[in-house]
């Protein structure tokens, strides 16, 4: 069920996932008359965002939506709902409709029942979910032993969105609290895509391969499942 795209340029990767993407959502608005985009935020995909934005899509029938999000406001400077409107939701697909995941709760947990709400009116199965991985082996933010990240790795859960808290980062003081799609979410996609780059994260992603402990690397809960088709697109 994994199927890994390797280029030698980040420009021929993100051309040929932009094309990946267009005919992903093309189909769909043919066949159901609309198109469901889950997107990750980072500088991994900001080009592909920004090119699939000049995209001759009818973006008036594509639902963009988080794959994950701090809980911060929209004017902080970490909210991948403000990143993403800053790439994508621009100069054609400016018209598309966003689905943000960050309420006005106070905390994830206290949001987890509205943000459940608006995914679970999103079209399912959603068409293409872009997901990233960091070099601890997170997704989305299933973060390695998180408070909350057993109940959101159930494969079974009826449960679209799940809340999180990772571990602290004493360095670099992340922000812990965050809202994810749980893995039963991810896997109400179509297609599921891993865009990484750089030697460091084809190391990581050859030990999480190697391994079975999703607790430890909880890309592994993604790369070890059946249900879904999986394309890794990895460049330099």
């Amino acid at each position: 069920m994994v199927t890994e795209h390797l280029f030698d340029n980040r420009a021929d990767m993100i051309a040929a996932l932009q094309v990946e993407c267009e005919v992903a959502l093309r189909q769909s608005i043919e066949e159901r008359g609309e198109a469901t985009f889950m997107v990750s935020g980072g500088s991994t995909p900001e080009p592909l965002y920004k090119a699939l934005s000049n995209s001759d899509l009818d973006w008036e029938s594509i639902y963009v939506a988080l794959v994950d999000e701090r809980w911060v406001d929209f004017d902080h400077d970490k909210s991948n709902e403000a990143f993403t409107v800053k790439h994508l939701i621009q100069n054609k697909a400016v018209v598309a409709n966003l689905v943000g995941m960050k309420n006005s709760a106070e905390t994830a947990a206290e949001g987890l029942v509205d943000c459940e709400a608006a995914y679970q009116q999103l079209a399912q199965p959603f068409d293409i979910t872009i997901l990233g991985m960091g070099s601890d082996g997170h997704t989305a933010s299933l973060f390695p032993y998180a408070q909350g990240l057993d109940e959101a790795l159930n494969p079974d859960s009826t449960q679209l969105c799940a809340a999180i808290i990772a571990k602290q980062s004493e360095v670099t003081g992340a922000i812990v609290e965050r809202m994810t799609l749980s893995l039963a979410g991810l896997l109400r996609s179509k297609s599921l895509v891993l865009l990484i780059t750089g030697e460091e994260k084809l190391a990581v992603l050859r030990a999480a391969q190697t391994g079975t402990d999703v607790r430890e690397m909880p890309i592994r809960a993604v790369l070890q499942q059946q249900q879904v088709p999986v394309s890794i697109y990895w460049a330099p």
